[in-house]
C-alpha cells in the first residue's frame, strides 16, 4: 500500500490540514502538488490497496476550478480516498460534495470525508493561526477511525452535506497588484497555479485567469503585491457576522 496527500494548497492552509491527516494515516506520504501547473497529472496511476488523502480549499463554496480538472486527470483505480475541504471560517456550502463527485469519477472509492477550518486566504483575521491544538486533536482522533475503516475494509461511502447541481460560481475579483516595492524575481509568475501574471512583467495579470487564491501574496520576498486596501476592508465587514464564531471540524465516516 502507497499513501499519497493530494492537494491544492495555495496559501498552505489546506495543506496544513491534510499534513495531519496523512501523516497519522501512515508513513512515507507520496506528496501531489495540485498547484503546481507544470505536472502531468495523467501520468499518476494509484492502484486499488492505495490510499490517497485528497485536500482542496473552498472557493465561494465550491473545488476551485483547476483542481477539477487536475484531480480529473488522475487515474484512482479503486483507490480508497479521505477527502478534505479547507474554509475560511464562512462556510463550505458544495464544496465537498462536489469533491466526493469529482474523486468518484476519477475511480477513487470514497470512504470518509473532513471540513476543516484554516486562516481565510484573503480576511486572514478570520481563523488565523488554524488548524490549531484543538483542531489538530480532532483531526487525530477521527484518524483512528479511519485507520479502523480502512483495517476492515469498509468500503461505504459517507453522505455529505451539498447539493445537487452546485451553487454557481462567483469571482471574488480580489486580484493582487504589485506595489512599487516589486523587484520583478519572476517568483510570483513561476508559482502562480494558473499562470496569470506574465513572467516578465509581474505588474501584468490576466484578470479572467486569475482565481484569487492570494499565493502571489503570501510567496512575495519583498510583500509587494497586495490587495485594494478598500476591497479588503469591505471583506472584513462583509465576513464579520459569519465568521467570528469558532466552528469546528466535521467529520464523515
Amino acid at each position: 500500500m502507497k499513501l499519497y496527500e493530494i492537494c491544492f494548497s495555495p496559501t498552505g492552509g489546506t495543506k496544513k490540514a491534510a499534513d495531519i491527516l496523512a501523516n497519522e494515516i501512515g508513513e512515507n506520504v507520496l506528496f501531489v502538488d495540485l498547484t503546481d501547473r507544470k505536472n502531468k497529472f495523467s501520468d499518476i496511476l494509484l492502484a486499488e490497496d492505495d490510499v490517497a488523502v485528497i485536500a482542496v480549499p473552498s472557493y465561494g463554496g465550491r473545488v476551485p476550478k483547476p483542481a477539477v480538472r487536475r484531480i480529473a486527470a488522475i487515474k484512482g483505480n479503486g483507490a480508497r480516498a479521505v477527502l478534505v475541504c479547507v474554509y475560511g471560517n464562512r462556510a463550505y456550502e458544495d464544496t465537498l460534495v462536489e469533491l466526493q463527485d469529482t474523486a468518484k469519477r476519477s475511480g477513487f472509492r470514497n470512504i470518509s470525508a473532513v471540513a476543516a477550518v484554516a486562516e481565510h486566504s484573503i480576511a486572514r483575521r478570520y481563523a488565523s493561526g488554524r488548524p490549531d491544538e484543538q483542531d489538530r486533536a480532532q483531526l487525530v482522533e477521527f484518524t483512528r477511525k479511519i485507520q479502523s475503516k480502512l483495517s476492515d475494509e469498509n468500503d461505504t461511502e459517507p453522505t455529505v452535506p451539498g447539493n445537487h447541481p452546485y451553487k454557481k460560481r462567483s469571482g471574488s475579483g480580489m486580484v493582487p497588484k504589485a506595489s512599487k516595492h516589486c523587484i520583478k524575481c519572476g517568483l510570483c509568475a513561476e508559482k502562480c497555479p494558473v499562470l496569470a501574471i506574465d513572467k516578465d512583467n509581474p505588474k501584468k495579470v490576466n484578470r479572467s485567469a486569475c482565481i484569487s487564491c492570494m499565493r502571489c501574496v503570501s510567496i512575495c520576498p519583498q510583500s509587494a503585491r497586495k490587495i485594494s486596501h478598500i476591497m479588503l476592508a469591505a471583506v472584513n465587514v462583509m465576513l464579520k457576522n459569519v465568521c467570528s464564531e469558532r466552528k469546528n471540524c466535521e467529520l464523515y465516516l
